[in-house]
């Protein structure tokens, strides 16, 4: 079937919107109308070419969310007409995904970043060369998606698609982090580094928990000021003031939990540092393979634990819908990050966003 695709034809390149061919849904696949769709900071680090994945052309987008078109014959888990949003996909075979970690199948960069099937089929063509998609299972820089019946999540049809679009990675990872990974609890303290999409999650899932210390760091006073809103109760301009002793002084010897959210050693290691003994510190922020950071090996032999965290642990079809009803309740206002573009304004999006002008940019398609 034709379809509208952001391509881009060269690494770093801008986003050209083509018509492209799309296969028809596989057994196991589901073909999504998508709605709308946010843009990740991995998205432009696969344009960049930062992820191992191969030459242009290629589509992207991972966050997207729209409504059920067809599906295979064995899938059972939506039908047309249904809402959904699209996360990562899995193996489901491997040790890992027996165990429940499915984002941390040992087939993921297989199911996820091989700009195509795992078997190497390609979805996408246009006049006939193959165009690399699948990116995450699928490429919803697009008018329509190919998904697999795993990574798609059924969501209610009383909130709009535009606004859940998303919850399928960066809301989700930030949310999670807190929520599932660190189980931070009433009167907890956190500190929070950088204030994206990620970031700024991981603060509304703070005021979820109960946590009654909450800081945000980060460079930008803007974003500071829109976590104060957001449930922040301290402030932290790192480009002011050294963020490891404002924490130590405003918890009394450090916060129990931190994140790291920017995908920086230096801002690693200051989040270490600020934690107080049996603290615990996750890394959230991508970076190149092969990126190394010092850390004070006496500080972590007193108990301190740093532990990497991929899409905050999440079980997509069971953390998601949660995350919807504590929006519905207004508990969990993360729509408050979101700034709309038309599709065909994908490029001022990725410009608004690389710029800090806005927090999550989403496409309306």
């Amino acid at each position: 079937m034709k379809v509208k695709a952001a391509v881009i034809f060269e690494t770093g390149g801008d986003f050209q919107i083509e018509e492209l061919e799309l296969d028809e849904p596989r057994d196991d696949e589901v073909l999504v109308r998508v709605v709308a769709s946010g843009i990740c900071h991995t998205d432009l680090g696969a344009r960049a070419g930062h992820l191992p994945i191969p030459a242009p052309p290629s589509v992207f987008g991972h966050e997207g969310a729209g409504v059920v078109e067809k599906v295979g014959a064995r899938v059972t888990k939506v039908r047309p007409g249904d809402h959904v949003v699209m996360t990562w996909d899995y193996c489901g075979t491997c040790s890992a995904c027996k165990a429940g970690k499915v984002l941390y199948c040992l087939n993921f960069f297989l199911h996820n970043f091989h700009g195509a099937r795992p078997d190497g089929s390609v979805t996408l063509h246009k006049d006939g060369q193959a165009v690399h998609g699948s990116f995450f299972c699928q490429s919803s820089f697009a008018t329509f998606a190919l998904a697999n019946e795993r990574n798609v999540v059924k969501v209610p049809k009383d909130v709009p698609l535009d606004v859940l679009a998303p919850m399928g990675c960066g809301v989700m990872t930030g949310a999670g982090a807190v929520i599932n990974s660190l189980q931070a609890g009433p009167g907890d303290s956190i500190a929070v580094f950088g204030i994206g999409t990620v970031g700024m999650s991981a603060i509304l899932a703070a005021v979820v928990c109960g946590c009654t210390t909450i800081i945000a760091v980060d460079v930008n006073p803007e974003r500071l000021a829109i976590a104060r809103e957001l449930g922040a109760t301290h402030t932290v301009n790192a480009a002011e003031v050294n963020p490891v002793e404002a924490i130590r002084e405003m918890t009394g010897g450090g916060a129990q939990f931190t994140l790291e959210c920017v995908g920086n050693p230096k801002v690693l290691r200051q989040a270490v540092d600020s934690l107080p003994r049996l603290g615990v510190c996750g890394l959230i922020g991508v970076v190149p393979p092969g990126t190394e950071v010092a850390l004070d090996m006496d500080l972590l032999m007193n108990g301190r634990t740093v532990r990497g965290i991929l899409g905050g642990d999440a079980i997509p079809d069971l953390f998601i819908p949660r995350l919807v009803e504590l929006y519905r309740q207004g508990r969990f206002p993360f729509d408050r990050l979101i700034t709309y573009y038309p599709f065909e304004e994908i490029n001022r999006a990725v410009q608004d966003m690389e710029a800090g002008r806005v927090i999550k940019p989403v496409l309306r398609m």
